[in-house]
């Protein structure tokens, strides 16, 4: 019989055109034991974004409450909108021995790291800055104002890299899905992990009947 161990938190950044949505989809998609936390928001809902599955959306009042009772690992003011991760949802998933993705930037990295020390944390890289940028073009979703400032913005993310264990980066889609997934699983094999899912193995494997040798 198996012991349900209990799961890591994986905190993973990259600037915005990176891959980072579309790599940990995948991911999620191919391994089993992943949840992605879905984050509270006070902005709007937008077309196609469905409760619970892209968001949580409340209210500003209700944010605010969920604050003064200390109900996030981590949040942020985006222009004039409130963005957190729920502690109860992350610590729920992880003792029911999943592994959680938090899609953060480095300064909530840094308060989740302050709360969960055990968490690891993976940052994923454009090959170059041309490359990114010409990702961002592909989309054909922003003017060259906002382009360029999603450039200046991962420069600036780019430069806590050094903050994270782990550096992926997404030249090859395949490739970079397969380093992800070979920090998931090298993490699940980490003693302290097997030691609690394997336990009555290892004591089977250890124990020394009497006349085992007769």
């Amino acid at each position: 019989m198996k012991h349900r161990s209990q799961g890591t938190l994986f905190i993973v950044s990259a600037p915005s055109g990176a891959g980072k949505t579309s790599l940990l989809k995948r991911l999620r998609e191919e391994l089993e034991g992943v949840v992605i936390s879905v984050s509270h928001t006070t902005r709007p809902k937008r077309p196609g974004e469905v409760e619970g599955k892209d968001y949580f959306f409340v209210s500003r009042e209700t944010f605010e409450a969920m604050l003064t009772q200390d109900a996030f690992l981590e949040h942020a003011r985006v222009f004039d909108h409130y963005y957190g991760t729920s502690r109860h949802q992350v610590v729920e998933n992880l003792e029911r021995g999943l592994d959680v993705i938090l899609e953060i930037d480095w300064q909530g990295a840094r308060q989740v790291r302050e709360k969960i020390p055990g968490s690891r944390s993976v940052f994923i890289l454009p090959p170059s800055l041309e490359v990114l940028e010409k990702r961002l073009r592909t989309r054909a979703q922003d003017s060259e104002e906002t382009i360029a400032r999603r450039m200046r913005d991962a420069r600036s993310e780019m430069s806590h890299y050094d903050e994270y264990d782990y550096l992926v980066v997404n030249d090859d889609f395949e490739t970079a899905l397969g380093e992800l997934k070979s920090i998931l699983i090298a993490d699940r094999l980490r003693l302290e992990r097997q030691r609690r899912r394997l336990g009555p193995v290892l004591e089977n494997l250890l124990e020394e009947p009497s006349d085992f040798f007769t």
